[in-house]
């Protein structure tokens, strides 16, 4: 089964104001760049079909796994 009914901004901004997040705090929970949240909220970028489903996890209090990869803003391209 293919769930392909993404999610609207207006409904990414609605579910942010009544889980209290901010852009940057969302993007840091799903593990993408702040621009990416504000690019989903302008419609510059198209929201990924299965958001709905990590926004579930954060709502129900769950840690959303790390997959080990970084976001642009977090990726220096230095080596620790």
């Amino acid at each position: 089964m293919v769930y392909t009914e993404a999610m609207t901004n207006e409904e990414l901004k609605h579910w942010r104001a009544v889980n209290g997040y901010s852009q940057a705090a969302l993007a840091k929970a799903l593990g993408v760049a702040s621009m990416t949240v504000s690019r989903w909220e302008m419609g510059i970028r198209t929201i990924p079909p299965f958001l709905h489903l990590a926004l579930k996890c954060l709502e129900g209090g769950e840690k959303i796994p790390d997959t080990g990869r970084k976001s642009n803003e977090q990726n220096t391209g230095k080596e620790d």
